[in-house]
């Protein structure tokens, strides 16, 4: 089968998800060293094997630090995915529904130590008042209706929303409860500003009882499904309501991502 026809945005957005890969090339492991850029192998095992602990167990081996590079560069990629879809989703948000960065961008306040204040932002919003009228906006608020229905957001929450707000993430792969409990504040302020909070995973990867208590603190949980709904799928959700078909953006540009990421992950390993 031939491989489908680029599209205009294609290699604007490729180039979003290749500048955040880009990032893991030069990854170094920083063994607890925080304030710099990482540790060359000669350096680390200068660091190792002035601790007689640490040498007399071995771990100022060479492999020691391959298996920190290997471990901490994987890290890195999972990171630099996400901020990459984080970062696509939300200028598909923009020119699929019209919006400027600052329309496009949510953020809140929440007290912090020292009587000072800590701005907290998501990944993307939808601000009904810059919609207008028409097909575009009619799907939009069309899809509210029925994800608040799904979600069991009480009906005069529902119809007082003004607009919604997005959690864009590569999938969640660990039981962060500090991140689960970030997230259910996040929710609780998006209601407080009257917006619709949704999670959007653009893998399938996420723990059932991480899902679960998402959905019980009302979030819109879509799952990187390539089938399914608007209300459950990521990419049915992109292509019925954004009007922009994300999967087949990732399939058509899914050999150029995959052959920087192996190049990437040969560095990690050598």
């Amino acid at each position: 089968m031939a491989p489908a026809k680029p599209l205009p945005e294609d290699d604007r957005y490729y180039k979003i998800i290749h500048d955040a890969l880009a990032v893991c090339a030069d990854y170094r492991p920083k063994f607890g060293k925080g304030s710099r850029a990482g540790f060359t192998l000669a350096e680390f095992r200068e660091l190792y094997q002035a601790d007689a602990f640490y040498a007399w167990f071995g771990l100022d081996s060479p492999m020691v630090y391959a298996a920190h590079k290997a471990a901490g560069g994987m890290t890195s990629v999972y990171r630099q995915i996400g901020i990459g879809c984080e970062k696509i989703f939300r200028q598909v948000l923009q020119d699929t529904m019209g919006l400027n960065d600052a329309q496009a961008n949510w953020s809140y306040k929440v007290p912090a130590p020292g009587g000072r204040e800590r701005r907290l932002s998501l990944d993307g919003r939808i601000p009904f008042d810059v919609l207008g009228t028409g097909e575009k906006a009619d799907r939009v608020h069309a899809w509210v209706a029925k994800a608040t229905a799904a979600a069991r957001v009480d009906p005069d929450v529902s119809k007082n929303l003004k607009g919604v707000v997005f959690e864009v993430r590569q999938g969640y792969k660990s039981k962060d409860s500090k991140r689960q409990n970030a997230d259910v504040g996040n929710a609780a302020n998006a209601y407080a500003a009257s917006y619709l909070p949704a999670v959007v995973l653009m893998s399938v990867q996420i723990d059932s009882d991480i899902a679960e208590r998402y959905t019980r603190a009302q979030w819109v949980l879509l799952r990187g499904t390539v089938g399914g709904s608007s209300i459950d799928s990521t990419y049915v959700f992109s292509k019925e309501v954004l009007g922009y078909d994300l999967a087949a953006f990732f399939q058509r540009n899914s050999e150029r991502i995959k052959t920087q990421l192996s190049s990437i992950i040969e560095a990690l390993l050598s």
